[in-house]
């Protein structure tokens, strides 16, 4: 398919590109390990060890690592090429998870210092198959409207991803020890990176350059993507922050946690069906104006949700909450692409999501303070404001020459 073609948007016609099917298909099989793997590892050393915190110190370290050294790892597939970069990081990634997993097969096997430094080893060696999928997106999709579909197809199967996972632990804890499923995470990233390397479009993704004397590509990435980083660091704060006050509001209301188990499947429900609405809808607006009206959208749905008298008043409004949730990352991602230069794609994509589990990990910081001070219903709208004054401060400059996410036809890179 040349960049000239003329393609009618839709997923369907994102999924007839070539090879595109293969490759995606690839890399979620990869990325379903960032649902099991975790879960699988904290359940595992839980069982190990014997102590809650222990787990918590390790789980820290292993997230932590995964989470804020992505866009150090995703620097390195921008400079070397996916093909060359993702393999090592595979492999280190997926043996230090298997020597985890030996670790703590067996009750008391390994101190706590050896299981946080190989956790900790383990999350560096993360591969970001995520941002990586996404820069491929970038150069396979012949316009910038084929693109949204691209994304938003993306971002809803991600989160289906992180629904799943989960549920395939529970499986397996069911049959085997907790450390099984720790190796199971492992092949599924061997198995999908594998998958995904091999792919045609993948292999053809040039190395960056590296000009003598050229400012670092850190500089000349960070500064176009403030707004997108704002932005998907608000959603994330807005999620950790809603996922505990859910549990806190249902409790104070005497649902126990079957109860906030419902309400966050609304709110998931609500994204997918966001994610989905938002790729199908030909945009008439820059990506930039889309970005501001989505966090306002999000915000007063939060202010709704302190609203709330039941838990199922509740659960329409973060349902109502979710709608926005996937086409405001979404697009933030779209706008991260289209702002760096095609050598800094894989990097744009990882700020973004790095900037997401950020806020995510201070959301739910945030609110374990704040319930102690405030009812649950107050905290919401606390947290709605924040998503207010983040959404004026993203709209201040949106709308540029640079962020056009419209459809505008690009050439392929």
């Amino acid at each position: 398919m040349s960049a000239t073609s003329v393609v009618r948007p839709s997923y369907a016609a994102v999924l007839r590109i070539p090879h595109a099917r293969r490759t995606f298909a690839a890399a979620l099989l990869g990325r379903l390990s960032y649902g099991v793997a975790p879960l699988s590892v904290m359940l595992a050393v839980t069982r190990a060890s014997g102590s809650y915190a222990v787990a918590g110190v390790v789980m820290a370290l292993f997230s932590g690592t995964s989470v804020f050294l992505s866009p150090a790892r995703a620097a390195l597939i921008d400079r070397y090429g996916p093909s060359r970069a993702l393999v090592p990081m595979a492999a280190a990634h997926t043996s230090l998870l298997a020597l985890l997993a030996v670790l703590v097969w067996r009750p008391g096997a390994a101190s706590v210092f050896v299981l946080g430094a190989v956790a900790a080893a383990a999350g560096t060696c993360t591969p970001p198959l995520g941002p990586t999928m996404r820069a491929v997106w970038g150069r396979l999709a012949p316009d910038r409207a084929l693109t949204q579909r691209a994304f938003s197809l993306d971002a809803v199967a991600e989160e289906l991803l992180f629904v799943s996972g989960p549920l395939l632990v529970g499986v397996l804890v069911g049959l085997a020890p907790p450390a099984v499923g720790v190796l199971v995470g492992a092949a599924l990233m061997v198995v999908g990176t594998a998958g995904f390397v091999s792919s045609p479009v993948v292999r053809a993704v040039p190395a960056g350059r590296r000009d003598k004397g050229s400012p670092s590509v850190r500089r000349r990435v960070l500064p176009g993507l403030r707004r997108p980083v704002i932005a998907a660091a608000a959603v994330g704060l807005g999620l950790g922050v809603s996922e505990l006050l859910v549990v806190a509001f249902a409790e104070g209301n005497g649902h126990g946690g079957g109860g906030a188990a419902w309400v966050l499947a609304a709110l998931s429900a609500g994204s997918a069906v966001g994610g989905l609405l938002n790729g199908a809808v030909a945009w008439r607006v820059s990506a930039g104006r889309r970005l501001a009206a989505q966090a306002a959208g999000l915000g007063l749905a939060l202010c709704a949700a302190g609203l709330a008298q039941g838990l199922a008043t509740l659960a329409v409004a973060v349902a109502v909450a979710g709608v926005f949730v996937s086409p405001l990352i979404t697009t933030a991602y779209l706008i991260a692409d289209e702002t760096v230069a095609p050598e800094a794609r894989v990097q744009a994509g990882a700020w973004v999501n790095t900037a997401v589990n950020a806020g995510g990990t201070a959301g739910a910081a945030a609110a374990g303070v704040l319930v102690g001070w405030l009812p649950a219903n107050a905290c919401f709208a606390v947290t709605g404001a924040v998503l207010l004054l983040t959404a004026v401060a993203v709209a201040r400059g949106a709308g540029g020459a640079r962020e056009r996410g419209t459809g505008d036809p690009v050439p392929l890179v």
